[in-house]
Formats: C-alpha cells, structure tokens, sequence
C-alpha cells in the first residue's frame, strides 16, 4: 500500500507518522506491517520492506532455512533494529519422495528409471514434434492435470523394471519403491551468486549509525553461533553506503590536493596554501559536532555538506591571505603589519559572505518544505561548520600566516648566508670594498 502524506505544515515529520503507524499496527492480530518510508536514492538490492538488508547465503540451504529465523528473531529483539523481517516465508508445501534403493534393486528398478518416470509426469519432456504446413509444435509428455494437484498422484504411477534376458520389464507400482512424505517448503527460494540465500531487511532506530549496524549484527551471530558454511553481507542502500565511506578518505584527500595545487599556482607559493587550508579541520570538525548535537547521521547527505565546506570556509583565508601578500608585495609592509591591516579590512567582506552562506542553508538546517528531512543533514552541517570556522579561522589565520612567514624568512636567511660564504675570499672582499 502507498500513502501519500499531506502537507508538511498539516502534519508532524515523516519519521514521527511512521512511528504512530508502526505502534497501532503492530497491535493488529494476523498480520505483519512494516510502514516504511521510501528513500530518494535507491541502490540496487532486494524489494524489502524495510530500507536496509543483510543477505545471507550458504551452499547448504537446509542449515540456512533454520539459521536466518534465529537471526530474524535476535535482531527484533535487539536495540536499534526497528520493522525486521525476511524474505524467507515457509508457506507452501512440498512432498519429498524418497527412494527405498533395497526394494528398489530386489525388483530390478534402476533410480534412473524412478527418475525419468517423476519428471515425465509432472516435468516438460518433449517426446515428439508435430509439423504443419505453417508451424512446428512441441509435444510435451505430462500426467493428467487432476492428477498433478495432490501427493496421490505420485503413487499411482508405474515405473518399468529392467529388462532380464531380453524380456521387457515389469511394470511396478512407484509405491513399492519409494515413500512420501509432505513437509513446508519455502514460498520462494531466492539466489545470491548462484547460492540459496536469505535476505534480512531492517530499519534502524532514531539517533542509531548504519555503521553500528554491523557490530550489532556480527554480535547476534557469534551469540547464535553461526554455522560456518554461511557467509552474510549487506546489500541495496547499505552495501553502497558502505563502499562509499571506504572510499571517502581518498576523496577527501584528492579535493586537498586539488584546492592545493590550485593555490599554490595562483600565490605562487608552496608555503601559504597550507594557511588557506589550515581552517578545514574546523570546518569539520563544527560539522560533525553540530550533526551530532541535533541527533543527525553523518550520512550521504550529510558527506555532501562537510565536501561542500571545503570550497565554502577555505574563502575567509583566501580574503585575508591576498590582502596580505599584496599589501607585503606592493608597499613593503612585515607580515605582522600585513596581516592585521588583512584582518581588519577584510572583516567585514568574511562576514558578509559567512552570512550569507548560513542563510542559504537555513532553510534546508531548518527542515522547511516536502522532502526536508533527506536534505537536513546538509544544511545542519554547512551551518555548524562555518559557524565554527568563522569563530576560529579569525584567529587561526593570522597566527599560520605569521609563522609560515617566519620559516621562509629563516629559510631565506640561510640560503643567503649560504651563498656568501660559497664565494673566494678575495671576490668577497673585493665587492664589500666596491661597495
């Protein structure tokens, strides 16, 4: 079933319906209702009813069916997993027809022949082809259709002994060498790799990490002792998340990297692009704090917004960093003159697109409009880390300047005196007299 919310301004958050839905529901007799909420980005994996899934897969698909419900039932039973359920459902039937090899070698019946009889029956063997002028048809072999509905059936039907002393064989009814027997089966048997596989679908509770999810679930398998056979792994939305986060590092660093290579042509420097980029780690930090403060995942979205700073606080260090150099190049000034006249002039421009900044993003930290609560995340974190930033690059600026400016003005000391003193004596003395 698919509800359509009303307006956001005539109800309470999607996750607030959603929990109302899922109380009143669960006290319903003889059903099983997961309300769920659909996401924007859906990457790949089963149809669910529930955003997450860990699939589990064994060669050995009996040990697996009587696995993934313990596992199903330890996870509702754990805090921080909300909606779990399985795709696994034991409601059909099946018969088992099991083949008594003793009788069925005293009466000379081959397996083979018990084989071919079943599949005969209730298989497609094609045992002919009728032509037409026009077209080809198949001729299929099969029991009668009344016949094929219920477990009797199978043992009405004759299999052929083998031949003995080239007579033919006899024909022996299929319940003198085979039992059956009727047990559940499950509705449909789903496949990973080519192996039977279980899916487990989850949500997680309010304030609970997708990255806390796997140690809660590796948990509950080593307290359920996990046969070794079967292997688990999670799938759709989860196993994205997961390959992405393992890859965001080198994402983070190739950006650094860029901007780096970017300022460090345009300043003609190798020194002062790392003062631009020293009030990143701020930027960061106040995103994750505020994420944290207001009960938020550190998702996709919210990834999103801390890459996003980068290019947003890295331009209160670039305003006071060019007013700086400029003033050094054109008018002599010392760094500390430099830098306070940056500070103090070009406070009022930082300010001003810091503002402006934070008001483009209130309204998505604010949560307003349909579909806000995807978007949240990256609004929260642009507004918590240029309020950080903002706070701290003001001071921290100026002292990198001051003491990056400090190495290269030693450096520049030594490389002189080093020269000085590589020339002769005697032209030495002689352009100190000249001079």
């Amino acid at each position: 079933m698919f509800a359509p919310l009303k307006p956001r301004g005539e109800r309470d958050s999607a996750e607030v319906v959603q929990a109302r839905l899922r109380k009143k529901l669960a006290s319903i007799p003889g059903i099983s209702a997961f309300p769920n909420i659909p996401q924007n980005l859906q990457l790949g994996g089963r149809q669910s009813s529930s955003n997450y899934q860990y699939t589990l897969s064994s060669v050995d698909k009996d040990s697996l069916y009587a696995y993934a419900p313990q596992l199903e039932a330890k996870l509702r039973a754990t805090p921080g997993f909300e909606d779990v359920s399985t795709d696994y459902q034991r409601g059909a039937r099946q018969v088992m027809v099991t083949v008594d090899r003793d009788a069925a070698s005293r009466l000379g019946v081959p397996v083979a022949a018990i084989r071919q009889t079943l599949f005969a029956a209730f298989g497609n063997q094609q045992v002919s082809t009728i032509y037409t002028d026009a077209d080809s048809y198949d001729v299929i072999m099969e029991a009668d259709s009344g016949q094929q509905m219920t477990p009797d059936g199978i043992g009405r039907l004759t299999v052929r002994s083998a031949a003995v002393n080239g007579a033919p064989g006899q024909l022996v009814p299929l319940s003198a060498v085979a039992t059956l027997s009727i047990e559940g089966a499950p509705t449909v048997v789903a496949h990973q790799s080519q192996l039977p596989a279980v899916t487990v679908s989850f949500n997680l509770a309010k304030g609970v990490a997708l990255s806390k999810a796997k140690p809660l679930i590796d948990a509950a398998a080593a307290e359920l002792d996990q046969p070794a056979g079967i292997s688990g792994a999670f799938g759709g939305n989860a196993q994205q998340f997961g390959a992405s986060t393992s890859s965001m590092p080198i994402l983070f660093l190739a950006a650094i990297i860029v901007i780096y290579i970017v300022l460090g042509v345009l300043y003609e420097s190798f020194a002062h692009p790392i003062t631009i980029l020293s009030g990143l780690p701020a930027a960061g930090i106040g995103a994750v704090a505020f994420l944290w403060l207001f009960n938020m995942p550190l998702d996709i979205i919210g990834i999103i917004g801390v890459v996003l700073l980068i290019g947003i606080v890295k331009k209160n260090a670039i305003m006071m960093i060019d007013f700086a150099l400029a003033g050094q190049r054109e008018h002599g000034w010392t760094p500390v003159h430099a830098i306070r006249e940056a500070a103090s002039k070009r406070f009022r421009p930082i300010m001003m697109t810091t503002f402006a900044a934070m008001a483009a993003a209130a309204p998505l930290a604010f949560g307003i409009g349909a579909g806000a609560e995807l978007r949240q995340p990256l609004g929260i974190a642009v507004m918590g880390g240029l309020l950080v930033s903002q706070v701290l690059t003001l001071f921290i600026t100026p002292v990198v300047y001051l003491g990056i400016e400090g190495i290269n003005a030693r450096l520049r000391a030594r490389r002189g005196g080093a020269e000085v003193r590589e020339l002769p004596a005697g032209e030495t003395r002689g352009r100190v007299a000249a001079e």
